[in-house]
């Protein structure tokens, strides 16, 4: 695989806290930051521009993939005046609205997804995406309508 290489990822948010018309409606463009897990920020910290991630809701009502944003600002301090600082973000932008929604029902029932990280670490708040995972969530949901035309996306 090579550097530039498009990697994949999985963003959960609580709707409450910040929804996918939240995203849309902020001109598509948001700091994705208030992640504390180290594990999270470490993959978080792997994010390069152009990476494309779910953007899954979490919480009680309803667990699910509703769109795919994509990484416009690679990981920085949100605070660079504090000392010691530990909180960093990744900036992302909206790229589409699922199709259909991938609910988290739905793919625990896929054969091919079982060791999906979402599965095995379901308190994760970001999680890597296996490309033939994305594919396959990809398929499920009927893809994406992209806003606006994403560039390298043309395969």
């Amino acid at each position: 695989m090579g550097e530039d290489a498009v990697q994949y990822w999985l963003l959960k948010t609580e709707p409450g806290e910040w929804s996918w018309e939240d995203q849309a409606a902020n001109g598509g463009v948001s700091r994705w930051d208030g992640v504390k897990n180290k594990q999270a920020q470490k993959y978080m910290k792997s994010m390069k521009v152009g990476d494309l991630c779910f953007f899954y809701h979490s919480g009680n009502k309803a667990r699910r993939i509703v769109g795919v944003v994509s990484v416009t600002k690679e990981w920085y301090f949100t605070d660079e005046e504090e000392e010691n600082n530990k909180d960093g973000a990744v900036d992302v932008k909206a790229v589409g609205e699922m199709n259909r929604p991938v609910d988290l029902k739905e793919m625990k029932g896929e054969d091919g997804l079982k060791g999906f990280a979402l599965l095995k670490q379901p308190r994760l708040s970001v999680v890597p995406v296996p490309k033939n995972v994305w594919d396959r969530l990809c398929e499920i949901g009927g893809g994406f309508t992209e806003e606006e035309k994403v560039d390298g996306l043309d395969d």
